[in-house]
């Protein structure tokens, strides 16, 4: 016998939500969905009526599902919003070049205009380069940190106000848990929140912070989005993915479990008196830091310079090889001059 739809539409249920566990035909589920990411959008007053607003899109179920509803909510409830995509190519072979393509059917499909950047073009580096130096290890520190930086640079490029990234419930809830591991009090205060001040000067938005991943994926199979599934080549050595095994066999146990730790992350409070780092910008690229040189241009100086494990670890350590590094320049250059 067909359950019936818990809203008492009429029709019979076809999914249960895993976010609440309600038992909700396709209809419902949409309509549920839709108006949730609305509500987030609206109580956190995530835009404004004329804003432009970069959409990271790297062709996976997260950010085709973001520029979909995004766009959809834009045009039911005249966000005025002018929309972008914006793509990074890490130059990931047999990964980013394939999600690329599919980002590209986004951009026919939704009819938004696309920016692509490359690691190659900003920093003079591909991933399959850094890999090859640095082994698979580290190498998601260097995506992650260059990354960050390269979608700064692209919404400055494009001259926008935001990012609207991809950042869904379960990626939040992982980020918490992997920052109370790491003791990393800093990131753990802001992790949580829904609008974050970028790399540079531009703002960063959550709209799918609440939103769980299982329901993105139910969404897009529903309204059979085309993205791209793989998972990146150098992703199962990532740190995170301990952290998603931890909290996956959290949710069999206790569903809510993925908005409780969201919510004690908002909740946390630092006790006066702490010392927590002072952002400034960096002497070099001039994005925001919390070092003279940030961390993006300490991996790339390690690059350049054949010491790829620069950056890893502590950042005493690499600033303190940075200085004898620049002493030893300067002493060259007066020796040259007394020649």
């Amino acid at each position: 016998m067909p359950v019936p739809c818990s809203t008492k539409c009429g029709k019979a249920a076809i999914l249960k939500r895993p976010k609440t566990g309600d038992a909700i035909c396709k209809d419902c589920f949409f309509w549920a969905f839709e108006t949730e990411i609305h509500n987030t959008i609206t109580c956190a007053k995530l835009f404004k009526s004329g804003e432009k607003v970069a959409i990271g899109a790297s062709g996976g179920k997260d950010s085709t599902v973001l520029a979909y509803v995004l766009k959809l909510l834009n045009d039911r409830y005249k966000y005025g919003l002018d929309l972008f995509l914006l793509s990074i190519d890490e130059g990931i072979t047999g990964y980013r070049d394939d999600s690329l393509e599919t980002v590209k059917q986004n951009r026919d499909d939704y009819n938004i205009p696309l920016k692509i950047l490359s690691y190659k073009d900003l920093y003079g580096w591909t991933m399959d380069e850094i890999v090859a130096q640095i082994g698979r290890k580290n190498n998601c520190t260097f995506c992650g940190v260059f990354r960050r930086q390269a979608l700064d640079r692209g919404a400055a490029l494009l001259q926008v106000d935001c990012i609207a990234t991809g950042h869904n419930a379960d990626d939040t809830a992982e980020t918490v848990l992997m920052n109370v591991l790491r003791g990393d009090i800093a990131r753990l205060q802001r992790c949580t929140s829904i609008v974050t001040a970028g790399e540079g000067t531009i703002r960063r938005c959550k709209p799918l912070k609440y939103t769980y991943e299982k329901e993105i994926v139910l969404y897009a199979y529903f309204k059979r989005l085309v993205y791209f599934s793989t998972e990146c080549v150098f992703a199962p050595n990532a740190y995170r993915g301990h952290a998603r095994t931890f909290l996956k066999d959290l949710e069999k146990i206790r569903p809510s479990c993925i908005i409780d730790i969201i919510h004690s992350g908002e909740r946390l409070q630092v006790k006066d008196g702490v010392k927590m780092p002072e952002r400034q910008n960096c002497n070099r690229c001039g994005f925001v830091s919390s070092q003279d040189i940030c961390k993006a241009c300490t991996l790339l100086e390690g690059l350049n310079r054949g010491l790829p494990k620069l950056g890893i670890g502590k950042s005493n350590k690499a600033k303190h090889i940075l200085d004898n590094n620049k002493c030893k320049e300067g002493v060259s250059k007066v020796k040259c001059i007394e020649i």
